[in-house]
């Protein structure tokens, strides 16, 4: 295994894992910040910013960086993880790197089930009572995360917390992640992504405040108004 499965220095600043970590996803454009071409997402939500943690998969460095940082965070934050879930479809490659690393049983968590076979809604081996940590590859509201959770908890095991590539950091989802009773843990966020496109110049800095403002009410930002 080309790196150690012990568990980070607790100390190290995590701050710099978040800036170093914006930085990468930026210089392969995981992430487009557009102020003045918003993206349309699946919700209908107008937004800037857009963040493709998928594009990761297809840069061995930067795959194998995703790999050490979410196996690392598994170690120092939920070390009593006997089994790692995936969240599909972004979190399935994710998941099952972290999954290898740790030597642990793997299954991912569909959004529904399947309409034919066994229509399964976990595929893979999860035995009721498994201690389960879930790796997501970004959080926006929470919604589809914590369905996730959700269906683990159903199927007779305990979820020890969850650990994602990347947050938006909506007030939406850390309300739904603190009533649900979900430790959360990301590698990097909004404020750290938005620090190093400033730093680049990928973004000058008098669009950070129609960010700032896009982020407070994504589900009613209007870039016309």
């Amino acid at each position: 295994m080309a790196f150690s499965l012990k568990p980070i220095n607790p100390h190290k600043d995590m701050d710099n894992i978040k800036k170093d970590f914006a930085a990468r996803l930026l210089q392969v454009n995981a992430i487009k910040l557009q102020p003045n071409d918003p993206f349309t997402w699946a919700s209908g939500w107008k937004s800037p910013f857009y963040c493709d943690n998928r594009r990761t998969l297809s840069f061995p460095q930067l795959r194998s960086f995703i790999k050490l940082e979410l196996t690392h965070a598994v170690l120092e934050h939920f070390p009593q993880a006997d089994a790692v879930a995936g969240v599909a479809t972004g979190a399935i490659a994710q998941g099952a790197l972290v999954a290898d690393a740790l030597q642990l049983p793997f299954v991912y968590v569909r959004s529904k089930p399947k309409d034919h076979g066994l229509e399964n809604l976990i595929e893979g081996d999860l035995k009721a009572g498994q201690k389960v940590v879930v790796i997501e590859d970004l959080i926006s509201t929470g919604g589809s995360s914590l369905k996730a959770v959700e269906a683990i908890r159903k199927a007779g095991c305990e979820v020890v917390g969850m650990v994602a590539a990347y947050t938006y950091g909506f007030s939406v989802a850390e309300e739904a992640f603190k009533a649900a009773d979900v430790k959360l843990v990301t590698l990097t966020d909004y404020e750290h992504v938005v620090q190093k496109a400033v730093e680049t110049g990928y973004i000058a800095k008098e669009d950070v405040v129609l960010l700032n403002e896009w982020r407070l009410n994504p589900a009613e930002w209007d870039p016309k108004k």
